[in-house]
């Protein structure tokens, strides 16, 4: 019996052993490599790579996620199927998923790599790593099983030689594609201009390849297509027709491409979809009435498009709209109202700002209860502000309307107010400190370009603990300001164009940008806190010494005490005190004693304005190592020596002015190769400087020559928040430019002894707009090469000894607006035409020789002018220029003489008072001519 039970057992087994052998065969077989192997692909995949944290950066920074690297944590020997970012199918044990997204994974996958050994897999996320240099292979094609495929800001440069086709012609099963922000390394592809055939693909990313290009993505009726993201890319074109078989879409993102042409029709046909974002393109047109169908909206925006007209009125059928942008258009008219009282209640962000709206601002708006954001800024909306009902809003702005009246007292109720912006409108009205009270949560404030006064409360000294940029400018605020408002968090306050006659400076730890120029304050000059990096007190009635204090603020990058009554010596720490130090403007004050006289080494120093104070002494050689140094202005002061020659080593030197100075002797030449070639404002006048015109410096004004302002941006001397300044005498005037345009040039060298002819070498400087030569001792001709100062507008040589004609040439000079050369011995016939027409006497004055229009004298026959060398080489081809002149001359010895006959003698009068009359007709048309044209002014 024994022995029976012995052999069943022993027939078992091996029944069982056979199984289990046919078990193991039958998934062996299955598999292309075994566990084994799939575990020894994945580690050589692993070491394919180096770890790199920064590889992942944009996980960490934009993608809610803490990277981290998942490889290092394979290892040999354990059970691959549990490794971070491995999934298996739990009967097979085939890989099926790897996610190794934000892995810190660094290299390039090739065409060979173990990653291509798993034809299971049905999810393959890379993204967020860095494999620089990697194609988009055709391998991933190989993954017919692939669902899910991700290889998003991973730094893919190569697409495979038939893009997109290549990559999904094989992957039927694809429902979600992301291939987004591939464009950082270099990718550059197009998409195919024919149908996709992708029938499950439910999702398909492509936004941030701003190298991608073609026309919109063409789809069969047969598709699934619920997500569709194309926004910065180069995407063109218009909309094709196909767009309306996407019947199950409810996210297409459009934002930011090249896409024109109007709204089609046929997007009604997008019943399903609740996002559409069409914002940064060049739509045009006029919005189609299409909103009635798409009702399941909750996001519409059409911003930073060319639409005009009206908004249509099937907006407000749009019952579960969330977000409403149709900022920066041309849109104008009444705003539609909802369907019915209750239509836009869900209504978190309206945006209608940048556009041509009227009329006052709708009442349904001030009724949304669920308001987080409201922008109805650069329209043209009028009449009072209402009162809001709910305190949902948070972002408040209607800047840039013509809004009167006063803030309306809701406003101080909206405890959840972070940005209120009401600048340049009309209110009126006083605001009292105390109103403020509830804002506690509020972090900017504009109410500037308005006429609203403020009076402070003795318990605002806890107002707006949270805010950050307050700016009031340009109201009607008067008296003593101590609101202590930010005390830790404010770092931008503007108070300026006001009448405040105190300052009381608070604590503030955060203090970058103090503002308070164009007030009435009186008094000492105030210390900013130590943070501070702008600080302007210009234009007060500030008195006193700078104290040695104001050297504690090293962070000070724009120091402006200009245009106060300030006086005693400069702090010598005054050049040093700061790194970055880039402006630091005196002007108009009554400093004396020297200029300081130390300067840091590598400083950022760029502007220096002395300018209208009593300082003496030389210029500082310290100033050497400012290699920064854009504007010098000495300007009207004491400064005595002779010219700082060693200034022309200065690189970035633009603006130097020494103007009425005591500033003696010859300019002479230097021993700077290539001095100033930067330079192209040039102020020496008004000194005793004396000898030859200096000509070595003027053929080294290469930035004076050959600007080709078609191709330069036009810019001003300065950064964002300062502009520079400075007085210059121009076409006869003292004008102060409040900003100096990088295209502006001018060489004013008026009222010293120079003496000699001037240099024909100016000539090249044929981008100067003003010359200024006069009240000197120069002799001479005027130089023919003057003509070729084509931009000149300014040209005054006057008080000097010049003799000869004046070159008919100049008449060439279309853009001369003022001319003198009074007080010369220039002689002979005055040029007529062009610019020459409207010229008065005073142009000429005391130069007994000249004769013509203007001046009452007549010319003789022997001082008309020769022809110009220019219209002579007219007459050498073509035709015999010996027999022309001939007949010229004929005609022109008759016509002279007997001109001259008719005029002298008076004779006949008919024929005199015709001549007179048709002269007069000319001038008087010239002038009328040259006012409707106006004068150019740089």
């Amino acid at each position: 019996m024994m022995s029976k039970l012995l052999l069943l057992c022993f027939l078992f087994f091996l029944s069982s052993s056979h199984l289990l052998l046919s078990s193991s065969f039958s998934f062996s077989n299955s598999t292309k490599i075994c566990p084994h192997g799939q575990a020894l692909a994945l580690l050589q995949f692993k070491q394919s790579f180096s770890i790199d944290n920064s590889s992942s950066w944009y996980c960490d920074k934009y993608g809610g996620t803490t990277s981290y690297p998942k490889t290092e944590y394979w290892k040999e020997g354990s059970d691959y199927c549990s490794w971070d970012g491995v999934s298996c199918d739990l009967v097979t044990g085939h890989v099926i998923e790897l996610d190794l997204s934000c892995s810190w994974l660094s290299g390039t996958i090739h065409s060979n790599s173990t990653l291509f050994r798993f034809p299971h897999l049905q999810r393959l996320n890379l993204a967020s790593n860095d494999f620089s240099g990697s194609s988009v292979l055709d391998g991933f094609g190989r993954f017919s099983s692939l669902t899910h495929l991700n290889l998003s800001e991973s730094g893919f440069s190569e697409f495979p030689p038939h893009g997109f086709d290549s990559l999904v012609q094989n992957l039927t099963k694809l429902q979600k594609l992301h291939l987004h922000d591939l464009s950082w390394c270099g990718l550059q592809w197009r998409f195919p201009d024919k149908d996709i055939h992708l029938p499950k693909l439910e999702l398909l990313s492509l936004w941030g390849n701003s190298n991608l290009s073609g026309n919109f993505p063409r789809f069969s009726e047969n598709n699934s297509l619920i997500d569709l993201y194309l926004s910065s890319t180069n995407f063109r074109g218009e909309l094709p027709a196909s767009m309306g078989n996407l019947k199950s879409l409810q996210i297409l993102g459009l934002s930011d491409c090249q896409f024109s042409g109007s709204i089609p029709a046929f997007l009604k046909n997008l019943t399903q979809i609740t996002s559409l974002s069409l914002d940064g393109n060049n739509f045009s047109g006029k919005i189609p009435n299409i909103f009635y169908n798409l009702r399941n909206l909750i996001s519409l925006d059409l911003s930073g498009n060319n639409f005009s007209g009206q908004i249509p009125p099937s907006i407000g059928n749009l019952t579960n709209l969330h977000v409403l942008d149709f900022s920066d258009n041309q849109l104008e008219g009444a705003i539609p109202s909802p369907e019915n009282e209750n239509g836009f209640s869900s209504l978190s962000f309206v945006g209608l700002g940048y556009n041509l709206f009227n009329g006052t601002i709708p009442s349904w708006l001030y009724t949304l209860p669920s308001l987080v954001k409201l922008d109805l800024s650069h329209n043209k909306f009028t009449g009072h502000i209402g009162e809001f009902q709910f305190d949902s809003l948070e972002k408040i702005d209607l800047s840039m309307n013509e809004l009167q009246g006063s803030i309306p007292t809701s406003i101080f109720e909206l405890v959840n107010l972070s940005s209120l912006n009401l600048f340049s409108n009309n209110l009126s009205g006083v605001l009292e400190t105390s109103k403020f009270e509830k804002l506690i949560n509020l972090t900017g404030l504009d109410l500037s370009n308005n006429m609203l006064s403020l009076t402070m409360s003795v318990h605002s000294n806890s107002m707006l603990p949270n805010i950050q940029t307050l700016d009031l400018s340009h109201n009607n605020i008067s008296g003593m300001f101590s609101w202590n408002v930010g005390k830790d968090t404010l770092f931008h306050l503007n108070f300026s164009y006001n009448s405040i006659s105190g300052f009381e400076m608070q604590p503030w730890k955060s203090m970058q940008i103090l503002d308070l120029h164009s007030n009435l304050l009186e008094g000492p000059l105030p210390t900013p806190p130590n943070s501070t990096y702008f600080f302007s007190v210009s234009h007060n009635k500030l008195s006193g010494e700078i104290s040695p204090l104001i050297c504690k603020a090293s962070s000070i990058e724009i120091l402006d005490l200009s245009h106060n009554n300030l006086s005693g010596m400069l702090p010598h720490c005054l050049g040093n005190f700061s790194e970055d130090l880039s402006v630091l403007n005196l002007r108009r004050n009554q400093f004396h004693g020297i200029i300081p006289q130390t300067f840091l080494n590598d400083n950022s120093i760029r502007t220096l304005d002395f300018n209208s104070n009593q300082l003496e002494g030389l210029v500082p050689r310290s100033l050497i190592i400012c290699k920064e140094l854009e504007v010098l202005d000495l300007g009207n002061n004491k400064i005595n020596g002779t010219f700082p020659h060693w200034l022309g080593a200065l690189p970035k030197l633009q603006v130097l002015v020494l103007r009425s100075n005591r500033f003696h002797g010859h300019i002479g030449f230097s021993k700077i190769i290539s001095p100033f070639m930067s330079l192209r404002i040039i102020d020496l006048s008004h000194n005793d400087f004396e000898g030859d015109l200096p000509e070595m410096y003027f053929k080294s004004l290469k930035a004076i020559m050959n600007i080709d302002e078609g191709n330069i941006t036009r810019e001003y001397i300065g950064e964002y928040y300062y502009q520079d300044s400075m007085m210059v005498t121009i076409k006869g005037l003292d004008l102060e430019f409040v900003k100096i345009l990088n295209t502006f040039t001018t060489i004013d060298l008026s009222s010293n002894r120079f003496h000699g002819e001037i240099p024909e070498c100016i000539g090249n400087l044929n981008s100067l707009r003003g010359l200024n030569l006069s009240h000197n001792d120069l002799r001479g001709h005027i130089p023919l090469s003057f003509r070729n100062l084509k931009m000149l507008e300014s040209l005054d040589l006057s008080s000097n000894k010049l003799s000869g004609q004046i070159p008919q040439e100049l008449t060439s000079l279309t853009f001369l607006s003022f001319l003198n050369l009074s007080q010369n011995h220039l002689t002979g016939f005055i040029p007529q035409g062009k610019q020459f027409g409207t010229f008065g006497n005073d142009s000429y004055y005391k130069n007994t020789g000249l004769c013509g229009f203007p001046l009452s004298k007549r010319c003789t026959t022997d001082e008309i002018p020769y022809p110009s060398q220019e219209i002579e080489a007219k007459f050498e081809s073509g035709f015999d220029w010996k027999i022309t002149l001939m007949g010229y001359g004929c005609g022109l010895v008759i016509g002279l003489s007997l001109g001259c006959l008719i005029f002298l003698s008076g004779k006949p009068e008919w024929l005199v008072w015709i001549i007179d009359k048709n002269i007069h007709k000319k001038i008087v048309r010239n002038k009328r001519s040259t006012r409707g044209r106006g004068t150019r002014i740089s």
